[in-house]
């Protein structure tokens, strides 16, 4: 039988990459677990081990109920009902499964029932059900929520909503609103305090709510009477069971069908504070905003595997004038390249992964005992490395899974117009990853100041002295070339002292900074297991040589004069 862990061993390989260890030692708290928790593990092996047996279980659930479910989800669909969300039936059956399987509180520690797994395998498991049905994915990675009330609720909260979440109730984050879409701060909900039942009431319209109709929501609402910006904003836990909120409308969507889009109404709806006020946008959401956006990177990831999978497939079986389409020279660069950009993603994914992980759990430790100097120094300097690489990770690979997508279609040829083929769902799909949880746009904005301030140069002038093997050297030479070339764009855009000039060219320094960090990464993969990854490493290099020779050249070439004819071309649209 299938199983989207076990059919592929890049999984095991970044499960077993030399930083795990210290991911790994973290996360178990050097395994303090093992004499209260039977499945606790003992040592490193052993929680690798039990990593492992989570991630058949899940590729075995992903391949054999989830995908064959997903067709029918996506006709279906969610539907209203009486004022509530109503999933599609085999999204009820999908539900069922992963709570069956214990894929539920995935990263919660096991005093609440948790797995206590790290970010680095939950995006794993990411990966697996969104290469299944993206849209499902949704729905169970919301589930990471919980992080956000862990970090930042009081133990009350967590003793009575943590084990709801670990035996499979849903999650949701209500964010954006009609006027609030990505500038949060003119969010307008409104939450007032109830002094006669001591509790909050909240009232408003949220919109474009993914899971809206969850048990368990984390909402984003203005606590302070007269304020207008992020500093009146607090964040808010209200559970459906107390009522007050109703489902006014679900989109209908270009893709992610299974995944229900919802508009909300709070009518004076009970719900209790998270934290601090005035925390909601300034910390808290950015805490969310993170993890949602590394979920992402892995959706991304599992849907540009689908699609490379979907696409190599058809062009083995599909023969034209007398011959297989994968021999022709035009389709076998497409799926080399399809291929570099899934290895490639995925390592970026991944690394964030570990820097993430090493961060978040010194902050979980330093709940409970001051940190070491040392140990601060390692909390400074990994909390900074998964600032810079987050937002690349989100928005490079979701931008790869809509190539990869678009590429799969280009494949089947007119047969990847037609709507039996899947690969049509997965161009859907794919869509939205560019846009939900921050625009490519705004990971750009995120990006910049790394860019401009010679952090990612240092971070890749360091990954440069790295060493590879001989037969990764003439691409380490190559990407060396590439580096000098950065370095100089990047000198340009400063010195120019124009703003408008930076904000121009900023996604230009963007793609450049990520080719250059994948090409590191990939070719130091490829060192390690070339039968894994050497091909990719060579195509994906030469791309990214490409399109940093071009970009490097546009913007040692860019004037003022053409920055207005830019401008004057907006004009006259208008």
């Amino acid at each position: 039988m299938a199983n989207y862990y076990s059919d592929h061993p890049e999984f095991d390989f970044y499960l077993n990459h030399p930083e795990m260890k210290r991911v790994v030692d973290l996360r178990e708290k050097d395994y303090a677990d093992k004499d209260q928790h039977e499945d606790a593990p003992i040592n490193y092996e052993d929680a690798i081990e039990n990593y492992k047996r989570i991630l058949d279980i899940t590729g075995d659930v992903a391949a054999n109920i989830i995908e064959p479910n997903s067709e029918s989800v996506d006709l279906e669909g969610p539907h209203l009902e009486n004022k509530r969300m109503v999933y599609a039936s085999k999204t009820f059956e999908n539900l069922d499964a992963t709570r069956k399987a214990g894929l539920w509180g995935i990263s919660m520690p096991r005093r609440y029932g948790g797995l206590n797994l790290p970010n680095t395998v939950f995006s794993m498991l990411s990966e697996i059900i969104a290469a299944a049905d993206a849209g499902f994915q949704n729905i169970w990675s919301l589930q990471s929520c919980i992080d956000t009330l862990y970090e930042f609720g009081d133990e009350d909260q967590r003793q009575r909503y943590i084990p709801r979440i670990c035996a499979g109730e849903t999650m949701s984050m209500d964010l954006t609103e009609p006027d609030a879409g990505s500038d949060l701060q003119r969010v307008m909900l409104k939450a007032t305090y109830d002094e006669e039942n001591k509790c909050w009431r909240l009232n408003g319209v949220k919109r474009f709510i993914t899971n809206g109709d969850s048990d368990i929501h984390l909402v984003l609402a203005r606590s302070e009477e007269g304020t207008k910006d992020g500093r009146g904003l607090s964040m808010f836990i209200y559970d459906k069971r107390n009522g007050g909120v109703d489902v006014r409308h679900i989109e209908h969507k270009l893709g992610i069908h299974g995944s229900p889009t919802c508009e909300l109404t709070y009518k004076n709806a009970k719900a209790e504070l998270c934290g601090n006020t005035r925390m909601g946008l300034i910390k808290y959401v950015m805490a969310l905003m993170n993890g949602a956006r590394l979920g992402i990177a892995a959706q991304s990831v599992g849907v540009e595997q689908e699609a490379y999978n979907e696409a190599l497939a058809y062009a083995k079986e599909r023969a034209q004038f007398g011959e297989k389409i994968i021999n022709f020279p035009a389709v076998y660069d497409m799926l080399s390249r399809m291929k570099a950009k899934l290895d490639a993603g995925r390592s970026l994914l991944y690394q964030t992964a570990r820097y993430v992980d090493v961060y978040k759990c010194l902050e979980d430790i330093q709940r409970d005992r001051k940190l070491t100097p040392e140990e601060r120094q390692e909390l400074k300097k990994y909390t900074k490395l998964a600032d810079a690489f987050t937002p690349l990770a989100k928005g490079m690979n979701s931008e790869y899974a809509n190539q990869n997508a678009y590429d799969a279609i280009s494949i089947h040829g007119g047969s990847g117009f037609i709507m039996e083929y899947k690969c049509q769902r997965l161009y859907r799909d794919a869509r939205i990853f560019s846009i939900y949880e921050g625009t490519t746009q705004l990971q750009v904005v995120a990006a910049i100041r790394y860019i401009t301030n010679g952090t990612y140069l240092g971070i890749i002038k360091e990954m440069l002295e790295a060493a590879v093997s001989e037969e990764m050297k003439p691409l380490q030479a190559r990407i060396a070339k590439m580096v000098a070339q950065y370095e100089e764009a990047v000198n340009v855009v400063k010195n120019s002292g124009n703003q408008e000039v930076q904000d121009f060219l900023g996604r230009r320094l963007y793609d450049m900074t990520a080719e250059i960090i994948m090409s590191l990464l990939i070719t130091a993969d490829a060192s390690r297991a070339p039968q894994l990854f050497a091909k990719s490493a060579n195509v994906y290099v030469r791309m990214a040589e490409e399109n940093v020779v071009g970009k490097a050249a546009y913007i040692a070439g860019l004037t003022a004069d053409d920055l207005a004819s830019f401008r004057a071309v907006e004009t006259a649209a208008e």
